[in-house]
């Protein structure tokens, strides 16, 4: 019985073990997510990016992006960052370099890496190919599509599911870039009126004082 027990331990000790393994080695993917994304719509997408080397720290990451006419990225210490364009202007990829001095994304860690784009396209689905590069010069293509059985290739493009369009214009109204621009539109123009308020009290109570001054 006792032996039959330890089987069974052992056993299911090994599948949970395989199972966890198996999801960190999916969680070690570069992904991509932007919640709320809209077919024709603007964006504020996350790349995150983990380092999978146990010697070498991840130094640059580039992103493959599809022509899209606004691409703009955070500022992010440490990194610079570059968009290539096409003859038209449109971005077409984006790269971050770790800066002189910056030991880049260490063995164990990950970074997130951000952009700002639009229009996306009218699509179910958009890839974002992007490359790792690693100190020790090893690179990384994170660039194949999804197999037709459903099952993970071995290193998988970023992907995003974009919802239908809500019927707004192509500008994206209602993303968060959107509604943070209007939220900032509009406490300029409620700091604005105060001001004018300030304004014109202040030379109300100068006139009275003038006033009461000349009745003196």
């Amino acid at each position: 019985m006792h032996t039959s027990l330890s089987r069974g331990l052992v056993t299911v000790g090994a599948t949970v073990g395989l199972t966890l393994l198996g999801a960190g080695i999916a969680a070690a993917h570069v992904s991509v997510e932007a919640p709320g994304a809209e077919q024709g719509g603007y964006s504020v997408v996350t790349f995150k990016v983990p380092t999978e080397s146990d010697t070498a720290s991840t130094t640059k990451l580039t992103v493959a992006v599809p022509n899209l006419k606004s691409t703009r990225t955070e500022p992010l210490p440490g990194w610079s960052a570059k968009v290539e364009r096409n003859d038209k202007g449109e971005a077409t990829s984006v790269t971050w370099t770790a800066d002189p001095g910056n030991p880049g994304v260490g063995p164990g860690q990950f970074q997130r890496f951000v952009l700002s784009l639009g229009p996306l396209p009218k699509q179910e689905t958009v890839s974002f190919a992007a490359t790792q590069t690693y100190s020790d010069g090893k690179v990384v293509n994170w660039d194949q599509p999804a197999t037709a059985d459903g099952s993970e290739p071995e290193h998988p493009a970023p992907s995003l599911t974009l919802a239908a369009s809500n019927g707004g214009d192509d500008h994206g109204v209602g993303t968060a870039a959107a509604t943070e621009e209007k939220s900032e539109d509009t406490t300029a123009r409620w700091l604005g009126g105060i001001g004018l308020a300030l304004g014109a009290l202040g030379a109300a109570l100068g006139l009275g004082a003038v006033i009461r001054s000349k009745k003196a």
